[in-house]
C-alpha cells in the first residue's frame, strides 16, 4: 500500500495558528505523576503498601490516585496519591466498597457521587 505524497501547505496559511498557546493543562497532564512526586510518595510509605485493604504490608508496586483523573481541578501532589500493591489498587478502583473508602481516605462527604 503506497501513501499519498504530503500536500504541500500553502504560504498563507503557514503558522497561522502558531500565536495559540494551550493555557490550560490538559486531564492527562494533570495526573501525571512527576518523578518528583513518585519518590515522595515512596518515601512517606517505604516501598510498602499504604492502603492495606487485601494485603497486610506487600510490596508497594503501583501509586493509586485517590481523585480520579477527569475530576484532578489542579497537578498531581503526593497528597493525591498512595503506594499500593497491585490488589489494594484493584480494590479501590473497581469495587464499589473500594470506591467508598477511597472517597473516606481522601474525605469527601458526598458519597452519592
Amino acid at each position: 500500500m503506497r501513501k499519498k505524497p504530503m500536500k504541500e501547505v500553502a504560504p498563507w496559511r503557514q503558522g497561522i495558528l502558531s500565536h495559540h498557546k494551550r493555557v490550560k493543562l490538559t486531564q492527562k497532564q494533570m495526573g501525571d505523576i512527576s518523578p518528583k512526586v513518585r519518590k515522595e510518595v515512596r518515601e512517606r510509605s517505604g516501598g510498602i503498601c499504604e492502603l492495606r485493604i487485601r494485603c497486610h504490608g506487600a510490596p508497594a508496586v503501583q501509586q493509586a490516585h485517590l481523585t480520579g483523573r477527569k475530576q484532578l481541578t489542579h497537578k498531581t501532589t503526593a497528597d493525591d496519591l498512595r503506594d499500593a500493591c497491585i490488589a489494594c489498587h484493584r480494590y479501590i478502583d473497581e469495587t464499589p466498597e473500594g470506591i467508598r473508602y477511597k472517597r473516606k481516605i481522601r474525605g469527601d462527604h458526598n458519597e452519592s457521587a
